[in-house]
């Protein structure tokens, strides 16, 4: 999966407002890509890894977000979860041409102009009630016409009054031609997401991309929004919130199986990304989110 490379979808809407969408995991349509529309997407079962632009971070069922125009998006469930999945994504896709000609002709919908506006970074609605994003989509899925749209038009508005959201990405991202020297930081940034438990250093990557050190920091920062440590622990840093709730393993375990070389060093940075221990990621996530796979024991 490419971070910086999306593929390009064009939606078929055949003559509606607004498109439906159900599926299981993995599918063929869980992939890194980007397209004109505005994407509501509610995560039915299964954790992972969410990218969203630049943003890299875990999900958990129940999860709902709001991807804006041409921004990037996938959610990875993790390996660990080795059986498929016949559900796991409900999502709706809408223009911006449509919404926005219709608060110009209602002006009560201009509640929703800074909504869109932000969701060009990206939005997760923490703590809202997935049984609420559910009902919704159910009823899209299940209605036609007027009816459908009226629904829709609800979910939006209920969704905007939410008070806690977050945006994800550090700034937006739209996709453009690349220059060489994005295309070599593409390929940098692919190598990490896959060997992210290695040894990698500003010197490597440089050298992969036939750069000085300087020029390619430079480079890769203006590309992706981070700088290139911090990049490589933000992903080590998902994935091991991902083992803190799947797995019984040591955090010290944990620790080293992502990459990090010493314990402290792990923590510093987890409680700077997560603002918690990893200690404490694993219990609340626990408590929050019920048992996981497998029953928790003293190992940690």
């Amino acid at each position: 999966m490419s971070i910086i490379l999306p593929e390009i979808e064009v939606v078929h809407t055949n003559g509606h407002s607004i498109r439906f969408l159900e599926h299981g995991w993995p599918s063929e349509l869980c992939r890194w890509h980007s397209h004109e529309q505005y994407e509501l997407h509610l995560i039915l079962r299964t954790r992972g890894t969410a990218f969203v632009g630049d943003h890299i971070g875990e999900f958990k069922a129940g999860d709902l977000f709001l991807t804006g125009p041409n921004l990037p998006h996938n959610w990875v469930t993790d390996e660990d979860f080795s059986e498929p999945v016949d559900k796991r994504d409900m999502l709706i896709q809408f223009s911006d041409e449509n919404i926005r000609t219709m608060i110009k002709v209602f002006p009560e919908f201009n509640e929703l102009t800074e909504f869109l506006n932000t969701s060009s970074r990206g939005l997760l609605f923490e703590d809202l009630d997935p049984r609420v994003s559910t009902h919704f989509m159910e009823q899209m899925r299940d209605q036609t016409g007027a009816e459908r749209i009226l629904s829709f038009l609800r979910f939006l508005i209920v969704v905007n009054r939410h008070p806690k959201r977050k945006a994800l990405s550090v700034a937006p991202m739209k996709q453009a031609l690349l220059s060489s020297k994005q295309l070599k930081v593409a390929r940098v940034v692919d190598y990490v997401s896959q060997h992210y438990a290695d040894k990698l250093s500003v010197g490597q990557a440089a050298e992969m991309t036939c750069m000085s050190e300087a020029s390619f920091s430079r480079n890769f920062q203006r590309v992706t929004g981070n700088r290139f440590v911090e990049f490589v622990n933000r992903v080590r840093v998902g994935h091991a919130c991902t083992k803190l709730f799947e797995t019984n393993d040591p955090i010290s375990s944990i620790c080293h199986d992502v990459g990090f070389q010493n314990i402290a060093n792990f923590n510093r940075h987890f409680q700077k990304m997560k603002n918690m221990t990893p200690r404490e990621f694993r219990h609340t996530s626990r408590s929050q989110l019920g048992p996981s796979p497998t029953q928790e024991s003293s190992s940690a």
